[in-house]
């Protein structure tokens, strides 16, 4: 509109005139945008200012520069906590109005909000854009309840079950890898590096019927995948970035495009080749089918299935959205459990029962209910390391909270999963490492919005399960064969000492989350 204003003047005027007028209609422009800014700023104080609210720099600054991804971080999470219980408001300037929940009786009522209500926001999803499309992370209304109908059957429990034997073969492969390198004398293994691996090689099979080899060698859609993973993490805290038409034309966004590329052409190829394999197979395709192959197949109650756009978009939120938080899971789950040898110990005694006489060390389905103690302590590491830290929800209307709040339209609540998970009115010593919290006597009493580390309610994580089957079977596959203890960094040496962690996309360890691996030799004894 601005240029179509200023057509006569570029066609007529003299070169200075014509500079003049369009810096003129420019800052015009500006002021026009800063004033909706700033009233829009003021109208969301006033509306939030039931909401206690931490000291700021400034009106205009608010707690911009106060969210660290980093351990102060984190315990600055906890001394929120401490001071208001179950939630505050935040302004990052004029930009972002947040309220931020840390309480389960305040979690629920935005997690368990019809989907029909509920929004994705630009602050923590609108990077992924680029890269995820319109997939059902991203999508509102309508759209995400066709296709999170559409995409429910890739995660029926018949599809779990034929997933088992991939999470068995992966995590042997990263386990014979083990044994080389303690061989070698390799006393301590950082486990982020490992694990990420193996479960980027365990989603690839079980995506694309993908053999990568990537645990062995460079795998070019993984080291992709990856680094779209840390630029991302690097925009959110400039925040500068979050405005598309500066970033794409730094390095961090030409690079983000490099690397998009490489995985959008992975997906898009074998998308592309699947949909003329099933076309030429028909009936007679093969009974086991992976994640594209069933979401290619699927069709919505008017016959209609998802575009080749839409399933290249599902498929790469399920490698990104897999990948990572997993890995994050097993290697926290690892590390308490080598910093609590008695809890180890019982854990490992219990698979060892459930092996017993067998000639085939896998894990196989029916296992997974049958590890009861180990299922509690991959509980409480996920309660005490959550891999999300938080999840973010906008909602189109006014939503109540208890105590006669009132969260108005279109302000960010930030719902955060560690907050509530280490509220000390809600758990008893919640820093500590105790997996007796999930005995089943003990739950009765526990709210049910108390745990929440796949999130809840209708947009709750549709691969939970999937997620929570992969982490059994690593976890006792790797307590069968190794003894673990804290490890140090080999470059640093010293003693262990504490873990720093490190809150990004997910929550990781500074310098690398090491332990010190005993392999036991036959599987459950030392060797």
């Amino acid at each position: 509109m601005l240029l179509r204003a200023l057509a006569p003047v570029l066609l007529w005027a003299e070169p200075r005139l014509v500079l003049q007028s369009v810096g003129s209609g420019l800052l015009a422009l500006l002021l026009v945008w800063t004033a909706r800014l700033l009233l829009r700023h003021a109208w969301y104080t006033h509306r939030m200012s039931c909401f206690s609210k931490p000291r700021t720099r400034s009106w205009l600054l608010g707690h911009l520069g106060q969210m660290q991804s980093t351990e102060e971080g984190l315990q600055r999470v906890d001394a929120l906590v401490q001071t208001y219980k179950h939630s505050c408001c935040w302004f990052l300037g004029p930009f972002y109005h947040l309220v931020r929940v840390f309480h389960p009786d305040y979690a629920k009522p935005l997690l368990m909000a019809s989907a029909r209500i509920t929004v994705k926001d630009d602050l923590v999803y609108g990077h992924l854009r680029p890269w995820l499309g319109q997939s059902l992370l991203l999508s509102n209304g309508e759209e995400w309840s066709r296709k999170r109908r559409l995409l429910t059957p890739a995660f029926h429990f018949d599809v779990l079950k034929e997933s088992i034997s991939t999470f068995n073969s992966s995590t042997n492969t990263m386990h014979e890898k083990w044994r080389r390198l303690v061989a070698k004398g390799e006393t301590s293994l950082e486990m982020f590096g490992h694990v990420t691996l193996m479960t980027l090689d365990s989603l690839l099979k079980c995506a694309f019927s993908f053999q990568s080899d990537c645990q062995e060698s460079t795998c070019g859609y993984v080291a992709a995948i990856v680094e779209l993973s840390d630029l991302i993490i690097e925009r959110r805290f400039r925040i500068l970035h979050h405005w598309d038409w500066i970033y794409w034309r730094t390095e961090q966004g030409k690079r983000f495009r490099r690397a998009l590329s490489v995985v959008h052409e992975f997906t898009r190829e074998v998308v592309q080749k699947r949909r003329a394999l099933i076309g030429q197979q028909g009936e007679t395709a093969p009974k086991r089918r992976d994640f594209v192959d069933i979401i290619l197949m699927t069709k919505d109650e008017d016959g209609r299935s998802l575009s080749d756009e839409e399933i290249e978009a599902e498929a790469n939120t399920f490698m990104f959205a897999g990948h990572d938080t997993t890995a994050s899971a097993i290697s926290w789950t690892l590390y308490n459990l080598a910093q609590h040898s008695h809890y180890q110990e019982k854990c490992r005694q219990e698979v060892m029962d459930l092996m017993q006489g067998r000639a085939r060390r896998d894990i196989e389905w029916e296992d997974l209910s049958n590890l009861p103690f180990t299922s509690m302590c991959i509980s409480e590491s996920l309660r005490l390391h959550p891999p999300v830290q938080a999840v973010t929800r906008k909602y189109t209307q006014d939503m109540p909270l208890p105590g006669n709040l009132t969260v108005p339209q279109g302000a960010i609540c930030l719902v955060s999963i560690y907050g509530t998970q280490h509220n000390p009115a809600v758990w008893t010593n919640p820093h500590e490492f105790d997996p007796h919290r999930f005995d089943p006597e003990h739950k009765k009493s526990v709210s049910s919005h108390a745990f929440i580390p796949f999130s809840s309610g209708p947009r709750n994580c549709i691969g939970q399960k999937f997620a929570m089957a992969e982490l059994r079977v690593v976890v006792a596959l790797t307590l069968l064969r190794f003894r673990l203890r804290p490890g140090v960094n080999p470059e640093l040496g010293g003693s262990p000492g504490p873990v720093r962690r490190l809150p990004q996309l997910v929550l990781r360890a500074e310098g690398g989350l090491w332990l010190q691996l005993d392999p036991l030799s036959p599987e459950g004894t030392r060797p």
